[in-house]
């Protein structure tokens, strides 16, 4: 599973051939979530709320380059990395 950017500890990946809707996924310690692109709402999992801010904060500056990523996972293609949360 590639990771397409990394902050404050948390990792942003994509899997290859993904299921729909368009999604990531999110890890922090412990923690797992994917988050939906669109609507940047957790869809399986959990995250801290503070982790979960700041991936949504990322998330609202970055869906146009998500979707474009999410692209090319499901080309098989590897995703390009996305500038992290500073």
């Amino acid at each position: 599973m590639p990771t397409v950017s990394v902050f404050y500890g948390i990792l942003i990946q994509m899997f290859f051939e993904d299921h729909a809707p368009p999604h990531f996924h999110a890890r922090y310690a412990e923690h797992r979530a994917q988050i939906n692109i669109a609507t940047l709402e957790i869809m399986s999992g959990s995250l801290p709320r503070t982790a979960m801010s700041l991936v949504r904060q990322w998330g609202e500056g970055h869906r146009d380059e998500l979707m474009e990523n999410w692209q090319l996972c499901v080309q098989m293609r590897p995703p390009k990395k996305i500038t992290p949360l500073s």
